[in-house]
């Protein structure tokens, strides 16, 4: 990463500012909560509760590679707060997808992120 290219928002802002984009983004009903991740200055920390009756909690790290670009991992799943395997193809689906959201929002917030 260039120095040109670093991101330069404080991580107070950019948790407030992900906190209220990125429910925009998801499906009617998820609900997310984003923290900032103490270990990382670039990093957040982002739990996404899936809607319905399976009571499922995805926890995801969010780390900002430069000014533009992030890069997800996925940390957790848990279904009524048990760990479950997250190789079923159900929850690949799911997860893919909130991949997918939080590189939308990452998109969205580009402005703020990338001055």
């Amino acid at each position: 990463m260039s120095t040109e290219d670093k991101l330069t928002i404080p991580q107070s802002e950019l948790v407030q500012r992900w906190q209220s984009e990125l429910q925009q983004h998801l499906h009617g009903g998820d609900q997310a909560e984003v923290r900032a991740d103490e270990a990382n200055p670039d990093g957040l920390l982002v739990q996404i509760r899936s809607a319905g009756r399976q009571n499922l909690e995805f926890d995801f790290s969010v780390r900002y590679v430069d000014s533009r670009e992030i890069e997800v991992g996925l940390s957790d799943v848990e279904r009524d707060g048990q760990a479950v395997d997250e190789r079923s193809d159900v929850l690949q689906e799911l997860i893919v997808d909130y991949r997918r959201h939080l590189h939308e929002c990452a998109q969205t917030l580009q402005p703020y992120t990338h001055a």
